[in-house]
């Protein structure tokens, strides 16, 4: 394999030189820098990217640290954020956190001991060691979709609460009164944020919220299907389940399948986070899309800057509402679904 020094015989220049092009680091002669160019050609010379970081102190590459890669939601994120970091000459290396604080701290020391330029995070609901002393020294940080109260980080995200209040008020429209959620969990921020909105558009409608309709799931599939169940066997079930995101939806439709029962006809449902293939289901799932590729180029964009010294301020984007035939065929059915 060719080394530097190979490149400096072969171009007559010194090495000092052959770095000062290779980085442009300092101005050469245009006669010199192709002279380089051409040796690096006939050589197949390729720098090592580890031993040009200790030198200059960056790596172009930025880690992301997800949720949980099974969530459809978290993988779309991901591809979002490496195309964009691609797009600006950086690579992505990325961390699943499954949903685990301690996960999370070992992928950002891990990462770190990468010398990553910069970090974005999509934080589990503590606020641990590592994410503080990272904050603490400076390190270009980002959060992305979540927020952790007490710590001074710019957070790109969306905004779900007009597009759910959109969809309480879709659902009154057709006439639907009993009205249950399945939220995520409290101790996250996206939980508490949808399950606060989905609330008070219910009160805004001047719609009951019942509090055995109120289910606590965990945004994996599993605890849709179990909250689903629950909600059926109440003496009076809901004639509509929203779930609080995708995986859990998925959950509420197996179990909503396993029983024999109607979509809408005999319960409604509707998710947070839209997905390619609700518009393949029969009848097509009403849902509530977020921005995702905007979420992840923003973001990217956000964390470059900060990478360069530059300030960042928070982002916040809007979700929007999604109509499709799984709480009913249409608005213009107002006050003929079911009670």
């Amino acid at each position: 394999m060719a080394s530097v020094k190979d490149v400096a015989r072969l171009a007559g220049v010194s090495v000092a030189t052959v770095s000062r092009v290779l980085n442009d680091s300092a101005p050469v002669t245009p006669e010199t820098r192709e002279r380089v160019l051409a040796a690096v050609a006939e050589l197949g010379y390729r720098p090592n990217a580890v031993a040009r970081s200790l030198r200059t102190d960056a790596t172009r590459t930025i880690g992301l640290i997800i949720g949980d890669i099974l969530n459809p939601f978290f993988t779309e994120l991901a591809r979002a954020v490496e195309d964009e970091a691609r797009r600006l000459g950086y690579s992505v290396v990325i961390g699943n956190a499954d949903e685990r604080p301690e996960r999370q701290d070992h992928y950002v020391r891990t990462l770190l001991e990468q010398r990553v330029d910069g970090l974005l995070l999509c934080p589990t609901a503590e606020i641990t060691p590592l994410v503080q002393d990272a904050v603490r020294d400076g390190k270009p940080l980002l959060f992305l979709d979540r927020t952790l109260p007490g710590l001074d980080v710019p957070t790109v995200r969306a905004d779900g609460a007009a597009a759910i209040g959109e969809l309480v008020g879709h659902l009154r429209r057709l006439g639907h009164r009993r009205i249950a959620f399945i939220s995520g969990p409290a101790f996250l921020s996206t939980g508490r944020e949808r399950t606060a909105a989905f609330v008070a558009a219910m009160q805004d409608h001047g719609l009951p919220v019942r509090d055995e309709y109120l289910e606590a799931g965990d945004f994996q599939a599993a605890s849709g299907r179990a909250s689903a169940a629950r909600l059926l066997d109440l003496p009076e079930p809901p004639a509509v389940i929203f779930a609080g995101d995708n995986l859990m939806a998925l959950g509420a439709l197996d179990e909503i399948r396993a029983r024999g029962l109607t979509i809408p006809g005999e319960v409604a449902l509707a998710s947070y986070d839209d997905l390619p293939w609700f518009t393949h289901v029969d009848p097509p799932i009403t849902a509530i899309d977020q921005p995702v590729q905007d979420l992840g180029r923003r973001a990217v964009r956000g964390l470059v800057e900060r990478i360069g010294g530059g300030a960042v301020e928070p982002v916040v984007l809007s979700a929007r509402l999604v109509v499709r035939r799984s709480c009913g065929e249409n608005d213009s059915m107002e006050g003929s679904g079911p009670a």
